[in-house]
């Protein structure tokens, strides 16, 4: 990331002024680079996601968004150590989230594509980041396994609703028209 001065913390504002076309999230005002460039299957994967879940949204007041889309999880007033980050795909409920620089809020659901080496930040810091800030559901696709992992936020927790394969439908709780056939998602091979 280029940047005149290296900090420990950086605000909303400093992400913003940093030149596009550096993939970089900020999560409690920390700056994490992302890869330049998704593999194809990933990208693929994305736009399985999106498509199945776009066409299902279809006459609701839902939208999906894949990235990159800025989520500001942070509230307003939390400048200085703001969090931005940009899932994979998201679905939101509230159009009052939208805003013309991405969404402010929690989305309802969050799709991460674990890629070689973001296995980690999915399931580690990002499930606790997206739990933290009430992101109603959380998926977490393994391209590698075929697979992939549900949470649902219950009573501040994700339950871990289970691990489901390409023989699966996928029913979103937190936004019941959406269903996914996961074997158009991981087709066989």
């Amino acid at each position: 990331m280029s940047s005149p001065e290296v900090q420990e913390h950086y605000s909303y504002r400093d992400y913003l002024s940093w030149p596009e076309g550096e993939r970089t999230e900020l999560i409690d005002g920390v700056a994490w680079a992302m890869s330049p460039a998704p593999r194809r299957e990933h990208q693929r994967l994305v736009s399985e996601f999106n498509r199945q879940i776009a066409n299902a949204l279809q006459g609701h007041p839902c939208e999906v968004y894949p990235a990159p889309f800025d989520v500001k999880l942070s509230s307003a007033a939390e400048d200085d150590h703001a969090t931005v980050v940009q899932p994979d795909l998201i679905v939101v409920c509230d159009g009052t989230k939208l805003t013309d620089e991405g969404m402010t809020g929690a989305p309802d659901l969050v799709v991460e594509i674990v890629s070689p080496g973001s296995g980690f930040h999915d399931r580690g810091r990002k499930y606790d980041l997206y739990r933290r800030h009430g992101v109603r559901e959380y998926w977490i696709v393994d391209p590698d396994e075929r697979v992939v992992e549900v949470h649902r936020l219950e009573s501040g927790r994700y339950e871990r609703i289970g691990v489901f394969g390409p023989e699966d439908t996928l029913t979103a709780e937190s936004v019941p028209a959406i269903t996914v056939t996961l074997q158009d998602i991981f087709p066989p091979g």
